[in-house]
């Protein structure tokens, strides 16, 4: 192959390659980090149905962590799961699905018919929000070393924890991690990051393409 040639073929892609760049510098492009791998499991939800990681491929979803018996340990962070989905019509993502699992780590009590209760307190939409949960080993290797959620049992048989939200996305990669109130409620905040995935969703294909992988290599984060 001649150099011409070769010059020829090389030029158009390095011409796309410097427009992606600039019009991730220049132009209002957001992106939610790349943080790790989701893990993945096999639970039972409230339904006494299995639950895996496969099920949820390719949507979008939202994961907390607590147990039927917290009370108001759990009351804010389960409000927040109840507003988002309430206002999830605010945040644009397009047909792709969005999800609610919560994972509960108190593996004695927490069969299903206690979830289904558990879940009707909440007035849980049972098609979108997913209570669960399994084997004592299996929960400790997903909740704390796969999403890196802390929980430890007390000995009155209460929980001690952190209250954590993770955002993952369709390709099982986690894309948020809410663990600290700030200025912005968990509630808008996610909402917002919602909105910017599905935006980079919709364009994960065709020349756009370029644009967000920019966004990402120069760390366009909210």
């Amino acid at each position: 192959m001649s150099r011409k040639v070769i010059i020829r073929s090389v030029v158009p892609v390095a011409l796309i390659i410097v427009a992606a760049l600039a019009f991730a510098i220049f132009e209002p492009i957001q992106v939610l980090p790349r943080i790790r791998l989701a893990p993945g499991y096999l639970l039972t939800d409230q339904a006494a149905a299995t639950l895996t990681s496969e099920d949820v491929r390719g949507d979008i979803v939202l994961y907390n962590f607590g147990y039927s018996g917290c009370g108001d340990d759990c009351a804010a962070m389960n409000q927040t799961m109840v507003d988002i989905q309430g206002r999830l019509d605010e945040a644009d993502v397009g047909d792709t699905d969005v999800r609610f699992v919560t994972i509960s780590f108190d593996t004695a009590t927490d069969k299903p018919p206690v979830l289904q209760e558990y879940a009707a307190t909440l007035d849980a939409d049972p098609k979108q929000w997913s209570f669960a949960s399994g084997e004592p080993d299996h929960i400790a290797n997903v909740v704390k070393a796969g999403f890196e959620a802390y929980y430890e049992e007390r000995d009155d048989g209460s929980f001690t924890f952190d209250p954590v939200f993770v955002l993952v996305d369709g390709w099982g990669v986690i894309r948020g991690e809410y663990r600290y109130q700030t200025n912005a409620s968990d509630t808008d905040k996610i909402l917002h990051h919602l909105d910017i995935l599905g935006e980079e969703i919709r364009n994960a294909n065709g020349a756009a393409t370029l644009a967000y992988e920019a966004a990402h290599f120069f760390l366009c984060y909210p």
